[in-house]
């Protein structure tokens, strides 16, 4: 499977559970958001807020999360070419330090 289509099956697998368990918060402050009587005034900001802020949270980790994984992915995937001349210049340095080494 390529990784286009595993982020894709993945974000289907898992919008279910992100979006029931955003939904049970957001039903939780409705009733603040939507209160009346004594210190609603002081409530009803507070809920407010926490159903704007589960909307907001739901849609960026439904949009992001598919796009960092690939970005993951395409990073893993890109390694780096070992560079022979620094690699030739470690050993040579590494000789002259046993050379000296076994002098003493």
């Amino acid at each position: 499977m390529s990784v286009h289509d595993a982020a894709i099956e993945a974000a289907k697998e898992r919008f279910r559970p992100i979006l029931m368990t955003t939904l049970a918060a957001m039903f939780g402050a409705l009733p603040l958001a939507f209160a009346t009587g004594v210190g609603a005034e002081m409530r009803r900001p507070l809920g407010i807020t926490i159903v704007g802020g589960l909307l907001l949270s739901q849609v960026l980790t439904l949009y992001t999360t598919p796009v960092i994984y690939l970005l993951m992915s395409k990073l893993r995937r890109k390694k780096p070419a070992p560079a022979p001349a620094r690699s030739a210049r470690i050993r040579a340095k590494w000789r002259r330090v046993h050379i000296d080494a076994a002098r003493l």
